[in-house]
């Protein structure tokens, strides 16, 4: 990194790698100086809206590039390990797409060459920087719910791939499926939150077809407390999309809807909006990044921890 800015090489540009692309351009301490991707006309699309930027078909060529300071990883998962290997054998500081691998073996083989390699090493998930997260478990600890009895995901859609999602890989049971895609954002916040989770039990309904990744889950889980976690997904409803993480305590409950709305509810009043307080624990994403290799203290969600995240993840897919 020179003294003012940190270059980034981007490899994979579809819609998440895109929407990461234009924060790093916006950061004022990040360069986005190499771009990466097998379709040469996203390349040449994206080329005309960015300054001296280099584009590349091949990755390795970001890789060896000297003066890229760190690579964000945003190919489909099974991409993930062999690239992360090859950064972080060349001494780049990586950022990578969730989950953090196709595998728990990958999984642990990119924890360990992370440390070994002493790179920054980190994983987008946003909910970890979001405010509504931050008031969601501060009211939790205050305990404003009482008593903890029982904690929900659902993840309900109308159709999956969603229509701003389509690609080759996020339908197949390979790579994709909502179980894949949601819910290692929502376990990584339930260990933030409790700590160690315990897999007890799933069922997953799966289309005929090998190829096409599954339509429904119902899985169980447990805190460290005995308190259970209870996992509904379900697509191809006549409903509208809803993802919900809600906390049932014996004195209200809370929930984070859609991502970004929190609500609340008790006996004495049903469902409220709930104003999300800002979080002063973290900045944003990149800016963590930066801070980490700037030698800094950092506060971001590692390789190790998406390792932690993988080891329930695939527990909840192999039953």
């Amino acid at each position: 990194m020179d003294q003012n800015h940190l270059k980034v090489g981007i490899i994979g540009l579809g819609v998440v790698g895109e929407r990461l692309l234009w924060q790093f351009v916006k950061h004022p301490k990040t360069v986005v100086a190499s771009i990466c991707d097998t379709n040469e006309a996203r390349l040449h699309e994206l080329q005309e809206k960015l300054e001296n930027v280099k584009t590349y078909t091949n990755y390795n060529k970001i890789i060896l590039d000297p003066s890229i300071d760190l690579i964000y990883i945003a190919v489909p998962p099974k991409l993930h390990h062999q690239i992360a290997l090859e950064a972080a054998q060349a001494g780049k500081h990586i950022l990578c797409e969730k989950p953090l691998a196709n595998s728990l073996k990958e999984a642990e083989e990119m924890a360990n060459i992370a440390e070994t390699a002493k790179i920054v090493n980190a994983i987008n998930f946003p909910l970890a920087y979001s405010s509504a997260v931050h008031t969601l478990k501060s009211k939790w600890k205050d305990g404003e719910i009482g008593t903890l009895k029982r904690v929900e995901l659902k993840m309900h859609f109308s159709e999956w791939p969603r229509k701003w999602q389509q690609n080759p890989w996020i339908a197949g049971r390979e790579q994709g499926g909502f179980i894949r895609e949601i819910t290692p954002h929502y376990i990584q916040v339930m260990q933030n939150f409790f700590g160690k989770i315990t897999y007890e039990t799933s069922l997953i309904d799966y289309p005929s077809s090998p190829e096409l990744c599954e339509t429904g889950v119902i899985a169980k889980l447990t805190l460290q407390d005995g308190t259970p976690v209870v996992m509904d997904g379900l697509s191809g409803i006549g409903r509208q999309e809803e993802i919900s993480f809600k906390l049932y305590g014996d004195k209200g409950t809370l929930a984070l809807k859609n991502w970004a709305k929190l609500e609340g509810e008790t006996t004495e009043q049903s469902s409220f909006s709930i104003e999300a307080i800002e979080n002063e624990e973290h900045q944003d994403l990149i800016s963590e990044i930066v801070k980490a290799v700037e030698g800094r203290p950092a506060r971001m969600v590692s390789f190790k921890d998406g390792y932690n995240v993988q080891r329930v993840l695939e527990q909840v897919l192999q039953h």
